[in-house]
């Protein structure tokens, strides 16, 4: 696709690809500096926001009627026509009341996630390096995406989303995935000084970069060129939105479920129906009950019930810090068994400091606060580190990469100036930094017709590098480490230019000395880790780091002792067949490559685990995609990695995704006590029914007194049963089998339990009604508020499996209590509200019906109470 020419004075604009750099900026009015703050926000009050155009929202007349897709409403429809047919206006109005009383509740659910998938998209929002002008030449910004112009001068490096449609004006080693622009699978390469034909397709322009497609390597400095819908992605499409709404997996197993107890349920109601037709019940009213009974029979409300539990747990992470991008990594977090975390930032402050420098040219070390200028060596290493550096500080203190910043704290509390630095030499080539090289290199013109390189990284990477280097160095830099300090070496030489310029390492350079820097532990990060031990998980710490750093890290955090725990890239890489058994024993991964990363995970997964992973960089994306639970880091953290994960931590706090796993656990319970509500009362009802009809008496409920038990009084308690956070110890308790059923044996044994204590004692109520010669309507009545009393306490009882209720403070979960109050009350009311009672085939219960049906109702209580305790002693 290639994007329009503009017009000017009626004669068509080249576009921006056919120009040079030079020209871009000419025409937009811009300059490698960026633009002033003013300019640029009359630029975006003239040209909008930059953002795609969202699909049309469904209106709400629109999503009230999707409520109606489903069989059992169609039954139900049904059903109000028959009673119409057979002149039962009264029955026919109060199903459409129902049916439109849940429709507008399931209307609201659904706009309560449309309007989550919108707070996603603030959270998740890109973020770009924006420069603007400044006394020394321009300050580095960083600002939503949403707020870019046409103009503006934006910075890029691997792992970023490309933000806008970019003309490039400097790009080193840069390589962009545009595959979903082009389709082409392999990134494509980048030249700024390329200018394309005027007539060319998007794979073609390698003089720019579009939004749409990320960073795969390199960085640059480029200027937006279009914004919004003005971008080639968005010619392509007008309604691209990223939120997946699809159904969890938990959801879809419970629909499935749901179906084939639909089955069994239909089976029985119709046997109910037929026996009740063989009696002489008139057939309309057989069919108008039996539907009636086949939505109190049928869970249908669970997956709706269930998403809202795990909406609730999403939004409650929130608050702690932890963004849900899918649904199913609620369910997931609560079967995690192992997190393999990364240490820097997340662990750790990401606070680095340079506290220690040695220089061979000194012979000595000593802290870096305490460096004097006049020292040479360390003054020297000082200033290499700072030219070899892509960090800035601007007015709200250090911008880029962490290590950088460092460097450049340390340079100015020692009275060295980078900005002197950086005019005396001039930046004319460099190697960028690659997790996987370990070092980076920079080419400055020295001032005297040659070429200085500067280089900083790893021990073991650069020393090699130099002609000055012993085994004393690298015993020094091994003890370092063993302190905690991340190790850096810095070297300088001159060398040829074309052989940086063509990514060869620079060779035989002179050894400047070593920076010890510190990134202390997070406060809480011992307490977290000692928190996911207690719950069965184990940590294991994956770094880049030195293992004599990673190890003395992992010590403080209780993960590991002994260097035999310690397992290197290098080790992994040369143990071939027996790397699984080497990855399954080892504590800490260190000097990590990224795709040894993936091959971690990979084979901690095939031993049975169900790992959470963590990661920032675009080479971390892998990783993230093979693990169960991919958390990305939401401040240090890539757009790529961000966009491969699951969860993302928007403190980068390790303490925060144990808050997430325990948010999964009680989440994943809530299903659980919602699922029991549901089934329990629906197998007390056919019980009932079922005794009725073997003791020929009269049909026990009719059907709109099914659907208020059902779809009125219990749908107001079973979604406040997924705002329950009595698990106070659920981080004490192991991680569940992530196999494991949700209706397994023991929801089973207190399904029967419940459902049959519920069914019998109604049943013997109803029935002593009739033997004393009550009316049906007074023995219905009474039937019905004992019930409605049953899904109370049920309520209740379903808080927990194995706690007992009384162990359980009511003011952990209010939404509850109101719920059963409402419920009652609302159940209490209807015999005097004009209309409804007489509806409901119901009259003013007394105070004879109440007393003597509550303890019966109450009685479920110690039926549960003493199962659990039953149960608990024989397990």
């Amino acid at each position: 696709m290639t994007p329009p020419r503009r017009e000017n004075n009626g004669e068509a604009e080249a576009p921006f690809q056919s120009l040079t750099p030079d020209a871009a900026l000419e025409r937009l009015r811009s300059s490698m500096q960026g633009l002033e703050t003013e300019e640029a926000a009359r630029r975006l009050a003239r040209e909008g926001p930059n953002s795609l155009p969202r699909p049309r929202k469904r209106g709400p007349v629109a999503i009230i009627l999707r409520q109606f897709a489903n069989p059992l409403v169609v039954l139900l429809i049904a059903a109000a026509s028959v009673s119409l047919l057979i002149e039962e206006p009264a029955d026919a109005l109060f199903i459409g009341a129902v049916l439109l009383f849940n429709a507008l509740v399931g209307a609201f659910q659904e706009w309560k996630a449309e309007r989550s998938a919108e707070a996603l998209d603030h959270y998740l929002g890109t973020i770009a390096r924006v420069r603007r002008p400044s006394d020394s030449g321009h300050t580095l910004i960083r600002q939503p995406a949403s707020q870019l112009v046409p103009g503006d001068v934006v910075e890029v490096e691997g792992g970023d989303a490309v933000p806008a449609d970019i003309r490039l004006l400097f790009a080193q080693t840069l390589a962009a995935d545009e595959s979903l622009l082009t389709g082409e699978s392999e990134p494509t390469s980048k030249d700024a000084q390329h200018q394309s034909a005027t007539e060319c397709g998007l794979a073609d322009q390698r003089g720019m970069i579009f939004a749409g497609s990320t960073i795969d390597r390199g960085r640059a400095v480029g200027l937006v060129t279009a914004t919004g819908a003005k971008t080639a992605i968005g010619g392509i499409s007008k309604s691209l939105h990223s939120p997946d709404l699809s159904d969890p997996p938990l959801v879809v197993r419970v629909r499935h479920f749901t179906r084939r107890l639909s089955i069994l349920s239909l089976l029985a109601v119709s046997a109910i129906g037929f026996a009740a037709y063989s009696r002489g019940t008139a057939l309309e009213e057989v069919f108008v009950t039996a539907v009636a009974l086949a939505v109190a029979a049928i869970p249908e409300g669970l997956p709706i019930a269930i998403t809202v539990a795990l909406s609730i747990a999403s939004r409650r992470m929130v608050a702690r810090h932890v963004i849900v991008r899918s649904l199913p990594a609620v369910e997931g977090l609560g079967a995690c068994t192992l997190i393999a975390s990364d240490k820097t930032g997340t662990l750790t402050q990401n606070k680095l400091t340079v506290v220690q420098l040695f220089s061979p040219l000194d012979g000595s070390w000593d802290s870096a606060i305490d460096i004097d200028t006049s020292s040479p060596g360390k003054a020297r290493l000082l200033e290499a580190a700072c030219l070899c550096n892509d960090a800035e500080i601007g007015p709200n203190g250090p911008v880029g990469d962490s290590v950088d910043c460092a460097f450049l704290m340390a340079a100015r509390r020692s009275g060295l100036e980078r900005a002197k630095m950086a005019l005396e030499h001039p930046r004319l080539a460099e190697i960028p930094y690659e997790p996987a090289k370990r070092f980076q290199a920079t080419l400055h013109d020295d001032a005297k017709g040659g070429y200085l390189a500067c280089v900083k990284g790893a021990a073991e990477t650069v020393l090699p590098l130099c002609a000055d280097s012993s085994g004393e160095m690298l015993q020094l830099a091994a003890s370092w480490a063993a302190e905690g300090l991340r190790v850096i070496a810095v070297a300088q030489g001159q060398v040829p230019r074309e052989a940086l310029e063509k990514g060869e390492p620079p060779q035989n350079l002179k050894f400047l000395g070593f920076a010890g820097i510190s990134d202390p532990l997070r406060p809480d990060a011992p307490l977290a880790v000692q928190r996911c031990q207690q719950a069965g998980i184990e940590v294991r710490l994956v770094t880049g780091d030195h293992p004599k750093t990673a190890l003395a890290v992992a010590s403080d955090l209780g993960i590991a002792q002994h260097p035999n725990q310690v397992l290197t890239g290098t080790e992994l890489r040369e143990a071939g067949e027996s790397a699984a058994a080497l990855i399954a024993r080892a504590q800490v991964f260190a000097r990590v490559e990224p795709m040894q990363k993936l091959q971690i995970v990979e084979t901690l997964r095939e031993t049975g685990h169900f790992v959470a992973v963590t990661g920032d960089g675009v080479n971390d994306a892998p990783a993230l995609r093979a693990a169960n639970v991919g958390v990305a880091m939401g401040q240090a953290g890539t757009d790529v990695a961000r966009a491969a994960a699951d969860l993302i931590i928007t403190d980068d706090n390790f303490a925060s995704i144990v808050n997430g796993i325990e948010e999964g656990r009680i989440a994943y319970n809530n299903v659980r006590r919602v699922t029991l509500l549901l089934l329990a009362t629906g197998f007390g009802e056919i019980v009932l029914f079922l005794l009725t009809l073997v003791a020929n008496l009269p049909l026990p409920l009719f059907a709109v007194q099914l659907l208020w038990l059902n779809l009125v009084t219990n749908g107001i308690q079973d979604i406040a049963l997924a705002f329950e956070r009595s698990d106070r110890d659920v981080l004490k308790q192991k991680p569940r089998p992530p196999e494991e059923a949700l209706f397994d044996g023991r929801m089973a044994e207190q399904v029967l339990l419940a459902g049959l204590y519920m069914g019998v004692a109604t049943f013997f109520v109803f029935q002593q009604a009739i033997a004393q010669g009550w009316s049906e309507a007074e023995a219905r009545t009474t039937a019905l508020l004992m019930m409605v009393l049953f899904e109370n306490v049920q309520a209740l009882n379903s808080r927990s499996e194995r706690v007992s209720i009384l162990r359980l403070p009511l003011r952990d979960n209010p939404v509850l209590i109101s719920s059963i109050l409402l419920a009652l009350g609302l159940h209490l009311a209807s015999a005097w509200i004009p209309g409804l009672g007489s509806t409901l085939g119901i009259v003013q219960p007394t105070w004879y019906m109440i007393v003597s049906v509550l303890p019966l109702a109450l009685g479920l209580v110690v039926v549960m109470e003493l199962y659990k305790r039953l149960r608990g002693r024989i397990l």
